[in-house]
């Protein structure tokens, strides 16, 4: 006859190794997540918590903008590049070289260049902030807002994503721009 005495006694090892496990694969999680970059989002040039608190002021904001100016990136060539695996058709990406000169025109409605407003310039890449270079307070002379010899080292995509502000009204806009490597 069979030792009864030892039935049911698997379940405290049974609880260890669950414990074990659970101790394991905590200790994977956080030491794969501190390796992982975090770049917090640089949407509207502010944290992405304030723009979600704001964010009906933002809309607000570029709708006056809207409906009283025009913003306009000039002297702009555009790229060849065509990008593979994007499933939404993207819009106009922009050629960038090693040195660039971007402009962006402000007029209002009527057609009269704006001299006065707050442009801020931030040029980035996707999914990261190492490469960022910002430009503010960018001066115009006959609505146009000109940042000259703005230097790229490296080939890849890039955003130019520029902030106008003229009084209560903000314009927020993002132009794709690709720096085709050398062959």
């Amino acid at each position: 006859m069979a030792n009864n005495s030892d039935r049911g006694k698997f379940w405290p090892y049974m609880i260890l190794g669950f414990l074990a496990i659970g101790i394991t694969l905590g200790y994977w999680t956080v030491k794969h997540a501190i390796g992982m970059p975090v770049n917090e989002s640089n949407e509207y040039m502010m944290k992405y918590q304030t723009a979600e608190k704001k964010a009906n002021e933002i809309i607000e904001a570029q709708q006056r903008f809207d409906r009283r100016y025009d913003l306009k990136l000039e002297g702009m060539t555009l790229s060849d590049f065509k990008p593979v695996h994007l499933k939404r058709k993207p819009g106009p990406i922009v050629a960038l070289g090693p040195v660039n000169t971007v402009s962006y025109r402000i007029t209002d409605k009527s057609g009269a260049p704006v001299n006065d407003a707050n442009v801020t310039l931030l040029l980035t890449r996707p999914q990261t902030a190492a490469d960022d270079q910002i430009f503010k307070d960018i001066p115009g002379k006959n609505g146009l807002y000109t940042v000259a010899d703005l230097k790229l080292k490296k080939p890849g995509r890039y955003i130019l994503r520029v902030r106008a502000q003229k009084g209560d009204a903000i314009k927020y806009q993002d132009t794709a721009g690709y720096y085709k490597p050398k062959k």
